[in-house]
This record gives structure tokens, sequence and C-alpha cells, in this order.
């Protein structure tokens, strides 16, 4: 099974031309630089929510209906099972759990850049 993560960027990398994207997407250099991105509170950490808005962004996109499932013709080539926004960020928060290795509730840099367990 893919994870979230991954499926997140996919989506973001094949369906969305980078010019389109907000300048808080664009591409980051720097492991800092990304938590910086996702911190929208500007508290130094990235809070479940943080995380789950920052990595669904790809999703809302290819959402053109807006009713909150990606339907087959709104997936990549077309194929495979519809995906529910309730579902895909279950799934990206079952990652930060993962991510989370001091389990304090929130990700910083260093959990940011370590892939999930």
């Amino acid at each position: 099974m893919t994870s979230p993560l991954r499926f997140a960027l996919a989506l973001g990398a094949c369906l969305v031309p980078t010019a389109l994207l907000p300048s808080a997407h664009a591409q980051v250099q720097a492991t800092s630089e990304y938590l910086a991105r996702m911190d929208s509170d500007g508290d130094g950490r990235v809070s479940l929510a943080e995380y789950q808005d920052w990595m669904s962004y790809a999703f809302e996109r290819m959402d053109a209906n807006g009713d909150g499932i990606l339907s087959v013709d709104e997936l990549p080539g077309g194929r495979g099972k519809p995906v529910s926004l309730i579902d895909h960020r279950a799934k990206l928060a079952r990652t930060f759990v993962r991510q989370d290795q001091d389990k304090n509730g929130f990700l910083d840099a260093r959990e940011l850049s370590a892939p999930p367990l």
C-alpha cells in the first residue's frame, strides 16, 4: 500500500503544474524551510492539523467538484478506487503518528526529515 505522504506527493507532482501551486507549496530546498512552510502558527513545530492541511493540498486541487471524494475521473489516469478526503486525512494521521518519534504530538525538523517508521 502506498504511504499517504507518497500519495500526496505523487498527486501534487503528477497533476498540479508547479506554476499553478501557491507559493507556500513551491519546492523546498531544506528541512527547516519545509517546517517553516508547514508551521502555519509559527511555533516551530508541526501539529497534526498543520501536517494534514499541508499534505492535502493536491487532493483538494484534484477534487474538481468539491465533494470531498476523488472519483475515478478525478484520479491520475482515470483509474483506481475513489478516495475520500476523510480517508486521506486518516492515512495522513497514521503517518504523522509514526513520524512523531518522541510522541509529543508535534513534528520538529528532525522528525519531518526522517522517513516514517
